[in-house]
């Protein structure tokens, strides 16, 4: 099946139906087009999202299952919830932008590159000063040794990547945000694809077509998106 070529200068063009996806790579669905705000927020309330390596096009999927997280069925580790408990470390909420993004596009271990390219960065920021991209940071006296990154639309936040310098920074970052999320009513947190990491905290696989009509009842469901600012 030939992958949809998307125009760099039409942010509203239409993206191609879902079915339209590839099996392997799975996903794979569309190519091209651009990384503004309008064209990322399209992509998102549809369960497309933006992924590809620096010397690529810009490539966009959809894949099928994806991994969530209903709030409610967050796991909290015995040793997990020891650690939250000595409040070792410290948690804000859009304090940090643009350290989170900067941390998270390093170089994991024994990887040597990120997907986190500089129009990556920079589209997420814009997305951040918008008021659509929001950031947890955890701090470690006064240090920032862990945090996640993720895009929140009406009653729902799709996580794009996290990161940690310190055991169990980055899950004290992802509790901390669902605990929040549960307060606002959040009911839905998209995790993109399967992680044993993420699967440890309560994430579950749901086909394609079930998380679609999720995000189709969610999405525009209201928020209080100015308690982000107050946190």
């Amino acid at each position: 099946m030939r992958l949809t070529l998307l125009d760099p200068n039409n942010p509203a063009q239409a993206f191609p139906p879902l079915y339209k996806a590839l099996r392997e790579p799975d996903g794979l669905l569309a190519v091209g087009g651009c990384l503004s705000t309008e064209r990322l927020l399209n992509a998102y309330r549809r369960g497309i999202f933006p992924w590809y390596n620096p010397d690529e096009p810009i490539l966009w999927w959809s894949p099928d299952p994806r991994l969530v997280l209903f709030p409610d069925k967050l796991i909290v580790s015995r040793s997990l919830a020891k650690t939250l408990r000595k409040n070792v470390f410290t948690v804000s909420f859009d304090k940090a932008f643009a350290q989170v993004i900067a941390a998270c596009a390093e170089p994991r271990k024994d990887e040597a590159g990120t997907w986190i390219t500089t129009d990556i960065n920079q589209a997420y920021i814009e997305l951040h000063e918008r008021g659509y991209a929001h950031s947890v940071e955890v701090w470690f006296n006064d240090e920032l040794v862990g945090g996640l990154y993720g895009v929140a639309l009406g009653q729902v936040f799709f996580g794009e990547s996290m990161f940690h310098t310190k055991t169990d920074a980055s899950k004290v970052a992802f509790v901390s945000l669902v605990e929040q999320l549960k307060i606002w009513h959040y009911q839905l947190i998209d995790c993109q694809v399967h992680t044993n990491h993420l699967q440890s905290l309560g994430a579950e696989e749901i086909d394609r077509c079930t998380f679609v009509k999720h995000l189709e009842q969610y999405c525009d469901l209201p928020v209080n998106e100015s308690a982000w600012q107050h946190l």
